[in-house]
């Protein structure tokens, strides 16, 4: 296997050849989508480059990269090309709970660890010297052991939250939770349906909403939940939105009140074998929110999840009990850092 590797900049750089059959085959997400990517890219701080293993001119492994700079800095991304001290994040923005380095299925654990040497020693020249390392978020066991190495080192984080698909319908759901979460969730859909104050609205591909009014919900919802000091995403932007929320898969939930004022927001992408519930964003009910919004949201969600066969439903890393509540169970996640002497020097795997 004679694998090489190139860090494609998304703001410069033609979509890879091959990187449309390579997201099918993988099953990917619609946020690897390129053209998105390359929107995301050009109005993040630290924008996202996408690295791309191949055997031949087939891709054998890709991962969507992070380069970082300290957060004193100023606001905005070098230019396409800059070369600035700082690190890499392999993460996908906006997609909790999945790992942002995925493998062709033909590979072996030997054939992974080569494809992420190449993809290291990449990143490596993309950068130059000023890399400090490279952190992998979010992965999972199978993915850790392929990029752990004795230099590195390897932690759980917080779990993603995953809801498996073992109903015909919603009721089947709601039979399974407890009597009082089950009673609660039908009460709010039975006020919320008859509230005449009340705007619901959920549609796929909706090009009606406001994208900028949407982002500044979700900025403040995340603000207000605060954001970690080791998160290297910036506010999600109006125009990413804009052209996110029109794709065929992706529902985007929305209530608002009798004056029009957007109270909550939910965007929901569509996918045969894990559905995200992704962003959730509402007014506190001190701002002219409303109470169990929240809730209702997850019915639908569900709703659409069992009505559509879908395997399962993930919902992210925070508010564990509450949706334990709700049915779901947890898959465990971590990260493995990588300082500047062990990039692109992993060894063969473990016996």
């Amino acid at each position: 296997m004679a694998l090489t590797a190139l860090v494609h900049d998304p703001r410069t750089d033609g979509e890879p050849d091959g990187w449309a059959a390579f997201t099918a085959r993988r099953g990917l997400h619609s946020v690897w989508d390129y053209g998105l990517m390359r929107l995301e890219a050009w109005l993040a701080r630290n924008p996202a480059v996408l690295g791309v293993v191949r055997d031949g001119d087939r891709i054998a492994a890709a991962a969507t990269v992070l380069i970082c700079r300290p957060r004193w800095t100023r606001r905005f991304a070098d230019a396409p090309g800059g070369r600035r001290p700082g690190w890499a994040e392999v993460y996908m923005p906006w997609l909790s709970g999945y790992p942002a380095i995925v493998f062709d299925p033909d590979l072996t654990a030997e054939g992974r660890r080569a494809a992420v040497r190449a993809f290291e020693r990449a990143v490596l020249r993309h950068v130059g010297p000023g890399l400090l390392g490279i952190a992998y978020r979010s992965v999972d066991a199978e993915t850790a052991a392929a990029v752990s190495r004795p230099l590195g080192r390897t932690w759980r984080t917080d779990p993603t939250t995953v809801l498996a698909n073992a109903w015909p319908s919603e009721d089947g759901w709601l039979a399974g939770l407890s009597k009082e979460r089950r009673t609660s969730i039908r009460r709010y859909a039975r006020k919320i349906d008859r509230d005449p104050t009340l705007e619901v609205r959920e549609g796929w591909g909706r090009a009606d909403a406001d994208p900028h009014e949407l982002a500044a919900l979700i900025n403040r919802h995340r603000a207000r939940l605060g954001i970690a000091r080791s998160d290297p995403r910036t506010e999600v932007a109006g125009a990413f939105l804009a052209e996110f929320v029109r794709r065929p898969d992706v529902r985007l939930l929305t209530y608002r009140d009798a004056d029009g004022a957007l109270l909550a927001a939910n965007t929901l992408l569509d996918h045969p074998s894990s559905t995200v519930l992704q962003h959730w964003a509402a007014r506190p009910p001190a701002e002219g929110g409303r109470h169990n919004l929240y809730f209702d949201c997850y019915l639908r969600c569900v709703r659409h999840l069992v009505s559509a066969g879908r395997a399962e439903l993930t919902s992210g890393r925070g508010l564990l009990e509450v949706k334990t509540s709700l049915g779901f169970s947890t898959r465990e996640l971590h990260t493995v850092a990588v300082p500047r002497p062990a990039v692109g020097s992993l060894g063969r795997s473990p016996r």
